[in-house]
């Protein structure tokens, strides 16, 4: 199903994952601008870098990246100190920050850090009441500490089901989707791989939720991988021993895979593009280097 409108001019991000000293840490966000990533990203996970103090950080040590997180978990956050965070980050880092939310799908993190896990409803209850107050507290004249964007942080939405869906177009500027979901037997946050065709649904409901939007918003793909390769089969089969659900030919055709030649992937990314609407692509910290020459064929496209 292609998209109504022109397309959009793409937006790369790397997400961070790995800690390192200061000045490994400026060394790998300078690598990140220098390679044309548009965005530094760090995720919120226990046994990952801290997203606020990361991203002052990359801040000090880049000059054009925005830099966003990808994405809290709102459920390890109190909305009023999530409010303070995310103006005094924005403030510090001259108003690019980008905030990305989501529901939280790993129990073992919420176990260690003792706070309650609840139900799918629950966590996207929590996760609504989070991006209303933010809206309530941010978007005051008289809050401080004063964020540097106005009227707001730009925000992403992560997830695929109908309520945060619905969450996404009424609030977000940004819809990221997940390529993978949680697998309901897991507490350790094992995902599994998202079809194209369920994909093409999951995408179709979103644009029905934000019908009446006066913008549309920019819709983002979270990438799994990206090897360049002449033989894309032997690298997709450790894939599939993990996960028996889907098949060979499956497995080649998701989209959160980049795998193939430099051409097949550049390709890939156009064609995902004019199929669903992803401007916005995001890859995680391994295959940063992996991912540049595709960049640098996209650029301005």
């Amino acid at each position: 199903m292609s998209h109504p409108v022109s397309p959009r001019p793409f937006r790369f991000g790397v997400n961070l994952m790995t800690s390192a000293p200061a000045e490994g840490w400026r060394t790998k966000c300078r690598r990140a601008e220098e390679l044309g990533y548009d965005v530094i990203l760090v995720p919120d996970h226990l046994g990952m870098p801290a997203p606020f103090p990361a991203l002052v950080a990359a801040a000090e040590a880049t000059e054009r990246p925005r830099l966003g997180t990808f994405v809290l978990n709102a459920g390890l956050w109190n909305p009023a100190l999530l409010a303070r965070e995310v103006a005094t980050t924005d403030a510090l880092t001259a108003g690019r920050l980008e905030l990305g939310l989501g529901a939280g799908y790993v129990q073992a993190e919420h176990d260690s850090a003792r706070l309650p896990f609840g139900t799918p409803g629950e966590r996207v209850d929590h996760l609504r009441r989070t991006v209303e107050e933010l809206d309530r507290l941010l978007g005051s004249e008289s809050y401080e500490p004063r964020p540097a964007q106005r009227p707001r942080v730009p925000l992403l939405v992560g997830g695929n089901g109908d309520r945060v869906l619905r969450l996404t177009a009424e609030h977000a500027d940004i819809a990221a989707f997940g390529g993978a979901y949680p697998d309901p037997n897991s507490s350790t946050g094992r995902l599994i791989p998202v079809t194209a065709d369920r994909l093409d649904e999951r995408v179709a409901r979103y644009r029905g939720f934000a019908a009446d939007r006066a913008e549309p918003a920019e819709l983002n793909l979270l990438l799994q991988m990206v090897t360049v390769t002449q033989d894309r089969e032997a690298v997709v089969q450790p894939l599939l021993d993990r996960v028996p659900e889907i098949t060979l030919e499956e497995a080649l055709a998701l989209p959160i895979l980049l795998i193939g030649t430099l051409e097949q992937i550049t390709a890939q990314v156009l064609a995902q593009r004019e199929r669903f609407g992803f401007s916005y692509l995001t890859v995680l910290e391994p295959y940063m280097e992996a991912f540049a020459p595709v960049i640098e064929r996209l650029r301005g496209k």
